[in-house]
């Protein structure tokens, strides 16, 4: 069996050396090489780009690891890290009551070490108004740096002492923006940042204090994925690992979605390049079906030419490969330093992921969907000689094209790692097909009746004719230029559209202050202070503190579950609210909303995933000692990223009728009353404030910095885009070559036939493009809704540029495609027959 194959690699090799010295193969190189460059060039800017979004995420934490714990950090930990060349600190997080002048304020103090925080930076308030100070230290001994609400709350100001337990400390800074604060806020009183040696002179941490320790730790990436692993195995109760989706979940979000618009162009890319390389091989086969056959007239036998073909499109496979990737490595180191300005980073190296990713799609494609045509050039038969109408489709050929998609759909999961994501896509693409050929062919056909009433114009019955007769080939045409053309029209869709609709998921007068903690008797005042100062609309959510005790009247404890989330959520209090009427921002996944007149619960969609919740299930929850028991009605999910007030669990009013109060509102500080919050807090000292100014602008620095990196991914695709225009139109040079020399020794002019072939060029390019105009707005609806859940309006555009761009391609690739075609003498084009 091996000496037969080592047999075939003289013939393959020979066979390759033919074929690219006749131009036959180049075509098809060249589509398997652009699709392995933009699918290995996409994967290495993607891997890079991605990566240095993972770790600038580290500057939300404050370091690359950030460890919390119940008790002081192991000394073992420390001196790992020392050994592993990492930097660390440690840090303590308490409550604790701090005075002033004017009487006392709960405050949250936090003890950081020198060299804090190991990643990102602390900003303090600037002289001038509005302006921001960065600083990469921490507060010198026997100094403080405090929120503006502790000045405002004790009428202090810079250079005051504050009292902290024991201690007096002097305030010589206010913090604007803290790295690894999050969005934690619910009950968390104003900031005390404090050096870690000042602790214990206040006298405030003794057996049995609430504090929280915390260890960052940062350095060389390897190093940093060894000590985590090493860490990870040595947690103990009390210890977990902060992430910033557990830190940080308005961040996650944004990356998220910056993970899956990578993914999305990726995946268009590989769905381009399948068309191209099928249209491609089809081509080499249909003008390699004399030459097989004249070797089968020699006694060459079905086994011998598939090692030959094997053997030889193996070795384009590899040779294509090896220029793809080193193109598409090429390309990507070209565009990195652009990259690296636009995202105000330095890029880490790729893995090589990328380059076996290429490979593998290379593989996949010329298999998958060259194997079809190439393999029924193996059972052409002798006849072929004589008879030149032999039928080369085979019911096999579905199959394998069926295999190649499989194929194609496993390679989609593997870029994406999101099932949904891929299946969306590929779904899309492949109803997308199917629909585009039943209407091409539906148009063909009503169009070959046409023809007979075109009484005069024979440069449209021409056209007309042709189409007709040949209905196969333009519905491939058609189909190929339309899914090119949906590509296109969706990557414009998802460079306007869908990041626009991203955009506005975080809209530019989004909430970016909180407050806290306002008692039912100060409702009405605050809300008019808030309309004097200019906020136009004033939404006070109630906010009622409660545990969740029981599912279905069975105890519920953090033992009760083995992940570290569910152990969380189960062993702290909730903030629940009430509400008459669903929250703008929430949208209901299953069930109903609640009834007023009954006690029921609607419960947020990750809360219920981590704990088991469902519908019709009830929950009893501890409300100032008294058990609350309610109904799920509905599970929500809730978009954690508008910045507004939300909750995990909305009861109705009737539950909570008699529960202690306190309100929330979210709000956005007008330009013209920049000393709100400081007039608020003066009048109202009880209030405490959050502002996600800073945290605002994060969210959006992250989203601008995947909008330009996606932008730039889009250049890829559209080259592969441009390569199937191309294959589609020389798919059908030699069947055009045949039809030509026919009708011009019939007697028709140059003239008509060029005349007609434009005509026909317009009208596959209207089709095409309206056909491109619907799948890609469908596309891209379901995604919007489906995979990046948010609204996308019905825009307008792609119908007119799915028409403007489809008679343009066709137009101007049928120029090229069909260059020489009609100049060519009658005899020479009939000697020309595939």
């Amino acid at each position: 069996m091996h000496g037969k194959w080592l047999a075939g690699i003289r013939p393959g090799v020979l066979a390759l050396r033919r074929d690219w010295s006749s131009g036959e193969l180049r075509l098809l190189l060249l589509a398997l090489v652009v699709a392995i460059a933009a699918v290995s060039s996409v994967g290495f800017l993607a891997d890079r780009v991605g990566a240095a979004l993972g770790r600038d995420s580290g500057q939300m934490l404050g370091g690359d690891i950030a460890l919390e714990a119940d008790a002081p950090i192991p000394q073992s930990f420390m001196e790992q890290a020392g050994k592993a060349g990492l930097a660390y600190v440690r840090t303590l997080q308490f409550p604790s009551m701090v005075s002033g002048r004017q009487g006392s304020q709960l405050a949250s103090l936090k003890a950081v070490a020198p060299g804090y925080p190991l990643r990102g930076a602390l900003r303090l308030q600037g002289a001038a108004a509005g302006k921001e100070v960065v600083v990469h230290d921490v507060p010198d001994l026997g100094s403080v740096w405090v929120d503006p609400q502790i000045l405002g709350a004790l009428g202090l100001g810079l250079g005051d002492s504050l009292e902290v337990g024991d201690s007096v400390l002097k305030i010589s800074g206010i913090v604007s923006y803290e790295p690894d604060r999050g969005m934690r806020f619910i009950n968390v009183a104003p900031r005390v940042l404090m050096r870690i040696e000042d602790v214990p002179k206040t006298g405030l941490i003794a057996p049995g204090s609430r504090v929280k320790y915390g260890f960052l730790v940062a350095g060389e990436s390897a190093a940093v994925k060894g000590y985590g692993a090493w860490l990870d195995g040595h947690l103990e109760r009390g210890q977990k690992l902060n992430t910033v989706g557990s830190a940080r979940p308005e961040i996650q979000k944004a990356l998220d979605r910056a993970h899956q618009f990578l993914v999305l162009v990726a995946l268009l890319t590989v769905m381009v390049a399948a068309i191209a390389i099928a249209l491609a091989a089809r081509r080499f086969s249909l003008r390699h079906r004399d030459g097989i056959a004249v070797m089968r007239c020699m006694g060459a036998s079905q086994s011998q030419l598939s090692r030959m073909l094997w053997v030889e499109f193996a070795l384009l496979a590899l040779l294509a490969s090896f220029v793809g990737i080193a193109i598409g490595f090429a390309a990507h180191l070209g565009l990195v330093s652009v990259v690296a300005s636009w995202l105000d980073t330095s890029l880490p190296a790729s893995s090589w992921t990328p380059a076996l990713q290429g490979m593998a799609t290379g593989l996949v494609l010329l298999l998958g969907f060259a194997l079809p045509p190439l393999a029924a050039l193996r059972r052409v038969a002798p006849a072929r000689v004589l008879r030149r109408e032999t039928a080369m489709w085979q019911p096999r050929n579905g199959v394998s094209y069926g295999l190649g998609l499989a194929a194609f759909c496993i390679l989609a999961l593997w870029f994406s790692g999101d099932l949904r994501m891929s299946a969306i896509v590929t779904a899309g693409f492949v109803l997308a097909f199917g629909a585009f050929a039943l209407c091409a062919y539906a148009g063909i056909w009503a169009l070959g009746l046409l023809r007979h009433r075109l009484n005069g114009r024979p440069a449209l019955r021409f056209a007309l004719a042709g189409m007709a007769r040949r209905k196969g080939l333009v519905v491939t045409q058609v189909c190929a230029l339309s899914m090119g053309l949906m590509v296109l029209l969706l990557l414009a869709l998802t460079r306007t559209d869908l990041l626009q609709g991203w955009q506005n998921t975080v809209p530019a007068d989004a909430p970016d202050t909180f407050l806290i903690n306002i008692q039912p008797d100060q409702r009405a005042a605050v809300a008019t202070r808030l309309q004097q100062g200019g906020v136009a609309s004033i939404v006070l959510s109630p906010m009622v503190r409660g545990r969740l005790v029981s599912i279905n009247r069975r105890p519920v404890t953090g033992s009760d579950y083995a992940e570290d989330r569910a152990k969380r959520l189960v062993d702290r209090e909730f903030n629940l609210s009430y509400q008459d009427q669903l929250p703008s921002d929430n949208r209901i996944q299953s069930g109903r909303w609640l009834d007023s007149n009954k006690n029921e619960v609607s419960i947020e969609s990750g809360l219920a995933d981590a704990l088991g919740i469902k519908l019709g299930d009830e929950l009893g929850f501890d409300v100032a000692g008294q058990t609350v028991d309610v109904r799920v009605s509905s599970v929500r999910e809730v978009k954690w990223d508008s910045f507004q007030a939300n909750f995990f669990a909305l009861l109705s009013p009737r539950a909570l009728k008699d529960a202690p109060t306190t309100y929330i509102t979210a709000f956005r500080i007008p330009a013209a009353a920049p000393d709100l919050v400081q007039k608020l807090v003066h009048e109202f000292p009880n209030l405490t404030v959050f502002d996600v100014r800073a945290i605002l602008r994060q969210v959006q620095h992250v989203l601008d910095q995947v909008i330009q990196a996606v932008q730039l991914l889009f250049l890829f695709t559209v080259f592969a885009g441009i390569l199937v225009l191309g294959a589609a139109l020389f798919s059908t040079r030699d069947e055009r070559i045949q039809e030509v020399a026919l009708l011009r020794s019939l007697g028709a002019s140059a003239r008509q036939l060029r005349q007609a072939q434009r005509v026909e060029l317009v009208l596959v390019g209207v089709v095409a493009g309206l056909l491109a105009a619907a799948g890609a707005v469908a596309v891209a609806w379901v995604l919007a809704d489906k995979v990046f859940d948010f609204e996308l309006s019905f825009p307008w555009w792609p119908w007119l540029g799915g028409i403007v761009l489809g008679v343009t391609s066709a137009s101007a690739g049928g120029a090229i495609a069909l260059r020489g075609v009609l100049t060519t003498p009658p005899l020479a084009l009939l000697r020309e027959v595939p």
